[in-house]
């Protein structure tokens, strides 16, 4: 039982071929430059776009299979989403607003009121359940977006960037308010990030992707310690380096040659240097540094304690 998508669709300059899954329990934080089609995966798996070829799948049940001739529109899934900008209706009070999506799918009045009232008590906003958007500050707003998601116990939580909006110290309390919340969630969770920190803190699992191709998954640590793209390399501050390796000599397309480790295998591949494995030298050092390079330096940049 999970959440199986293998969208095809194109947008624009967008051609979106991308196929993951996502365990029950399990969150799956999706990373990558803008215009990759982040957003667009999860407007697909939510309804709000239709695929073109391929399938969404919940619990083995397809929602979107154009194949099959199934579409299955958004209010008929049991998807929550949360939106970068949170896209709560300013003329409802925050009730109203997480009771929105249990009226849309058919419960009456009362019941969608008493549970949306649960909800905010929930996420600790119950003393603000008549207040408006625009009386609410970013991570009130953030949360009475993610009762509203998942008050209809959806099966699937999508998010969407949801701390992008925030400022940096909201953003950290927001971030430990979704992590708490996520303990009594059994369902899939797919999350949509620029920022590794969110992906670090709340993730499973990471998936890369670019220019509408998933390029590379696996967990942040295996992920960033082996950057398949420039995008992953500068994400985490690493130096990559192209070029063919042959008996552990890795030459760059300009003809320099760097020395790796004894294990890589001969081929296409890409060196990775840290930050902290850099030394600068004004002669010729001594010791068993095995790649040393004659150069001028242009400046150099002060980071945190580097």
């Amino acid at each position: 039982m999970t959440l199986d998508v293998d969208i095809g669709v194109r947008l624009g300059t967008l051609d979106l071929d991308a196929r993951l899954d996502v365990k029950p329990g399990e969150l799956v934080a999706i990373l990558g430059p803008n215009g990759a089609g982040k957003s667009t995966v999860l407007r697909c798996i939510a309804g709000l776009l239709a695929v073109d070829r391929g399938y969404v799948r919940v619990d083995d049940e397809p929602v979107d299979d154009p194949a099959a001739e199934i579409f299955v529109p958004a209010e008929r899934r049991s998807i929550g989403v949360v939106f970068q900008d949170f896209l709560l209706f300013e003329t409802m009070s925050a009730l109203e607003n997480v009771a929105f999506g249990l009226r849309a799918r058919g419960t009456d009045k009362r019941a969608a009121r008493r549970i949306a009232g649960q909800w905010l008590a929930r996420v600790g906003l119950d003393a603000y359940a008549d207040d408006h958007p625009r009386n609410l500050s970013g991570g009130q707003a953030q949360r009475v977006a993610l009762a509203r998601a998942l008050a209809i116990e959806p099966r699937v939580l999508l998010l969407d960037e949801p701390l992008a909006a925030l400022d940096a110290g909201t953003r950290s309390t927001v971030r430990r308010d979704l992590r708490r919340h996520f303990q009594s969630f059994d369902g899939m969770r797919l999350l949509v990030t620029h920022d590794p920190v969110d992906a670090y803190a709340l993730a499973d699992r990471v998936v890369v992707l670019e220019a509408g191709r998933i390029i590379q998954t696996g967990t942040l640590a295996d992920v960033t310690a082996h950057p398949r793209s420039r995008y992953v390399a500068d994400l985490v501050g690493l130096n990559l380096i192209a070029g063919t390796l042959t008996d552990r000599t890795l030459t760059t397309p300009n003809g320099g040659v760097v020395v790796v480790a004894d294990h890589a295998e001969d081929g296409p591949a890409f060196a990775t240097i840290r930050p902290n494995a850099v030394a600068l030298h004004r002669h010729q050092p001594e010791g068993s540094a095995r790649n040393v390079w004659h150069l001028t330096v242009a400046d150099i940049d002060q980071h945190a304690d580097r």
